[in-house]
C-alpha cells in the first residue's frame, strides 16, 4: 500500500510549499523511495538515489498508514520511542502540507 501511495504523490503535489529542491528518503518496512520536491513538482524514485537526503524517515507501514490515511499527527513520543526515526522532523510536517495533509 505504501508503494501505491508514494506513487500517486506527483499527481497531488501542491506547488509552492517547497521553494528549493528538497530530498526525502523514506524507508517504510520493505519500501524504499527517494522523493525530490521543489517549487514546481515532485519526483519519486525507487531506492536511495542520493548520498544524503535532506530528510530521512524510517517507520513502519502501520505508522505511515495511520499518518497518511487516518490523519494521525505524530508527537514527540513517537520520535523518542522510535516509532518514527528522522533527522529532520520539521520537514516531515512541511512534506504533509505539500500534499494537502
Amino acid at each position: 500500500m505504501q508503494d501505491e501511495i508514494l506513487g500517486t504523490l506527483p499527481g497531488i503535489y501542491r506547488k509552492g510549499i517547497f521553494s528549493v529542491p528538497t530530498t526525502f528518503y523514506f524507508s517504510i518496512d520493505g519500501v524504499k523511495k527517494t522523493l525530490t520536491l521543489d517549487g514546481e513538482g515532485c519526483t519519486v524514485e525507487d531506492g536511495k538515489t542520493v548520498d544524503e537526503a535532506d530528510c530521512v524517515c524510517k517507520t513502519s507501514a502501520e505508522m505511515f498508514t495511520r499518518i497518511w490515511n487516518d490523519g494521525y499527527r505524530p508527537g514527540i513520543m513517537d520520535f523518542m520511542g522510535g516509532a518514527i526515526k528522522s533527522n529532520a522532523p520539521q520537514l516531515l510536517q512541511q512534506f504533509l502540507q505539500a500534499f494537502g495533509k
